[in-house]
């Protein structure tokens, strides 16, 4: 007779990959992420970097792909330009402190953003008032507009250019399929510019 500890990792495990299946069929998410990594690809080849945020474990999500991008995926070749907006605390402490927390990514887009270059909004809930303000400076900037999130539909589409719903509303799951994600798309940006 299985513990209840084992029934519960079953159901975890069963919760996410079935989410995970969800996605491999779903023909509009995989067009989706196709031409997200194409436009990211687009930005890099004409001179552009990515900028990525998200806040909490999305934060993470969002170093963990600008390494990615920077140091390798799956081959050797040049470094790709990619800056998570989630790692200098000076600046994130300056901007909490003197405009509050909802300007942390908004700052630095206006800052470091360049027209033509990607902005990926990393939010599970699409509701992160400092990843919404971060999009708007983007698009007032002329960046590229990309945006993964969970199953809610809010405010944060309209905001995106290029836009991933995961068909999920649990936090742990929908950061499970936004890595997955971001590792399809350094794959297909990584052999496109190599070659």
């Amino acid at each position: 007779m299985a513990s209840k500890p084992d029934e519960e990792i079953a159901a975890y495990f069963g919760r996410s990959l079935s989410v995970l299946e969800s996605a491999a069929k779903d023909r509009a998410l995989i067009a989706s992420i196709g031409a997200i990594a194409q436009a990211i690809e687009g930005s890099l080849r004409g001179g552009g970097k990515l900028l990525i945020a998200g806040n909490g474990g999305s934060a993470a999500d969002a170093q963990h792909l600008a390494a990615e991008f920077v140091v390798r995926f799956l081959t050797d070749r040049r470094p790709l330009p990619a800056i998570a907006l989630t790692t200098d605390s000076s600046v994130l402490t300056a901007v909490g402190n003197d405009y509050g927390f909802d300007h942390v990514f908004e700052r630095q887009v206006r800052a470091l953003g360049r027209p033509g270059d990607a902005f990926l909004a990393i939010s599970t809930s699409g509701r992160s008032p400092n990843v919404l303000g971060a999009l708007k400076a983007a698009q007032d900037g002329g960046l590229v507009t990309i945006g993964f999130s969970g199953a809610q539909d809010g405010e944060m589409r309209g905001l995106c250019r290029y836009f991933l719903a995961v068909p999920s509303r649990e936090t742990a799951i929908i950061q499970q399929i936004h890595m997955v994600t971001g590792h399809v798309i350094c794959a297909l940006v990584e052999r496109a510019l190599a070659q």
